[in-house]
């Protein structure tokens, strides 16, 4: 069952709805690109100041995002991404880091992590893939962001390892999820990516049951191949020590379906930003 929901109404979001119930107390997804007040071609969602769109309407469009899911623009905290695996711990006085301009987010991070309740943890995809990590014994909550260099650099299994050292996390504890990305349908990638992925191949178990593989040749183009980055983070997240049964993995695929989020492939580079979020409701 796909755990990526889309929900009625405006700002278009896809709630991960396994994790969201009153118990939990988590907020989690993924927003799509409809509903939000940016023009052409940041139309209207676009949620990054990164891309060139007007900033005032980057800042309408995550302020209606972070309301609608109970939190206030204040809330919203995120890092600069450089496609790397640095983790930020996120602590009650970071808060509102980067929610109104980039020179005041974390810099150089892809991954951020909490533990504080009213904390709305945010970051930014337009066909990377967003990863989520929830653990229910100790509360923390954590997204990393995984295009194809983090996912060689193994961010999943930095995340893993950072909730253990901060937070005391044990790994069979720990819930993970993979949001809507671009899929082996449509990522193809050359010899320079993929000597990287076949070397940390070596290092992954292999898994049959989940009946995916990691990439196949392409059909359009001699030598490349097409690559499944989502299976890729999937099973580095098993390697991690983190239950098969405790991921989910979305079937959603942002370049097959660009009426509902931003693609990068899909657009040759000049378009908005999606946000995946995750959060501790407040008391």
């Amino acid at each position: 069952m796909e755990p990526f929901v889309q929900k009625s109404g405006s700002p278009a979001l896809f709630s991960l709805e396994p994790w969201m119930n009153p118990d939990s107390k988590i907020t989690a997804g993924f927003t799509g690109r409809a509903g939000g007040a940016g023009r052409t071609p940041y139309e209207s969602l676009n949620c990054a100041f990164h891309v060139g769109d007007i900033p005032e309407d980057v800042i309408k469009n995550r302020k209606l995002v972070a309301e609608s899911l109970g939190f206030l623009l204040e809330d919203w905290t995120c890092g600069e991404q450089v496609h790397g695996s640095d983790i930020a711990v996120v602590t009650a006085d970071d808060k509102g880091r980067g929610s109104l301009e980039r020179s005041t987010a974390f810099a150089d991070t892809d991954g951020l992590l909490t533990d504080v309740p009213g904390v709305l943890l945010a970051s930014f995809y337009a066909d990377c893939v967003p990863l989520y990590f929830y653990d229910p014994v100790t509360g923390a909550v954590g997204l990393a962001h995984a295009g194809w260099k983090g996912t060689v650099a193994e961010i999943a299994l930095s995340m893993v390892k950072r909730m253990e050292a901060v937070y005391g996390s044990r790994k069979e504890d720990i819930r993970a999820a993979i949001g809507p990305s671009i899929g082996a349908c449509c990522y193809e990638v050359d010899d320079f990516v993929m000597d990287r992925v076949r070397r940390l191949e070596e290092s992954l178990i292999r898994d049959e049951e989940s009946g995916e593989s990691l990439y196949s040749p392409s059909t359009a183009h001699i030598g490349k191949m097409m690559l499944n980055l989502k299976e890729l983070n999937r099973r580095i997240m098993i390697k991690a020590g983190i239950l098969p049964t405790h991921i989910e993995c979305t079937s959603w695929c942002t370049s097959c379906s660009p009426d509902l989020f931003f693609s990068y492939r899909k657009e040759n580079g000049v378009t908005g930003r999606m946000a995946s979020w995750i959060g501790i409701q407040s008391p």
